[in-house]
């Protein structure tokens, strides 16, 4: 099977997996929304005590976020180099609860169909082939009744404009390069996707995060930065 991935991709990341879990590096968006982020699973449902799989960690960021309210939770990706630098902090932390793997998630799901409770995949379907393949797998993998979160950016002039040009090429707030237009994501396609693969839309939020004061809030807009909540139906 041909494993949905993009050297390129991956190679962006590893070259910076050193700096992941500085605040102040390419990856303090990440810091700053990630609370947000959080906090918008929270709202959904309790991870404590759930098995949770978090698709695309990095360096794991969200993963530890998870664990720590609780959860079991299993972070997989491709960069090997991140994978690593997730796997010592864990260990720093002395966080428990926590398993990293370096696997997709369609080969996942070949092992382990409808063990998961949770599943997130936040910033991370902008980076690959085909994004479809990756839902369809998260379907598979979620229990029936359990929960899929998952946040991009749209594809429109002012993503571009904010997201590309302002992030990467103005503000520096993240490598250039990082994103590619042409893969950014529109909300009636995931809608689309994810629908297609078997899984109920249940909420669309746009996530907005203002660079200088390092807020995130969660608002109605979600013409640039936005989450998805779905859900895996009971009967299936």
């Amino acid at each position: 099977m041909t494993q949905n991935i993009d050297p390129a991709e991956l190679a962006k990341f590893e070259s910076l997996a050193s700096r992941w879990w500085d605040p102040n590096s390419e990856f303090k968006p990440l810091h700053d929304i990630n609370p947000a982020r959080a906090g918008y699973i929270d709202q959904h449902i309790n991870v404590a005590g759930k098995d949770v799989l978090d698709v695309g960690c990095g360096g794991g960021i969200l993963t530890e976020a998870l664990a720590q309210r609780g959860a079991r939770v299993t972070g997989i990706d491709m960069t090997e180099a991140p994978l690593k630098v997730a796997q010592l902090h864990a260990l720093d932390s002395e966080l428990e609860g926590v398993t990293y793997r370096q696997i997709t998630a369609e080969s996942l799901a070949e092992e382990q169909a409808g063990q998961y409770d949770v599943i997130t995949c936040l910033e991370m379907l902008e980076h690959v082939p085909d994004p479809m393949s990756v839902i369809q797998a998260i379907h598979t993998l979620l229990k029936p009744g359990g929960l899929a979160f998952f946040s991009t950016i749209n594809r429109n002039p002012k993503a571009w404009a904010m997201a590309i040009v302002g992030a990467e090429y103005v503000l520096r707030l993240l490598p250039k390069g990082t994103h590619e237009y042409r893969k950014l994501i529109r909300p009636s396609e995931l809608k689309r996707w994810a629908e297609t693969a078997g899984l109920q839309v249940t909420e669309f939020k746009g996530m907005h995060y203002n660079p200088f004061s390092r807020n995130c809030s969660l608002n109605a807009d979600v013409s640039v930065n936005y989450l998805m909540a779905s859900r895996k139906p009971e009967d299936v």
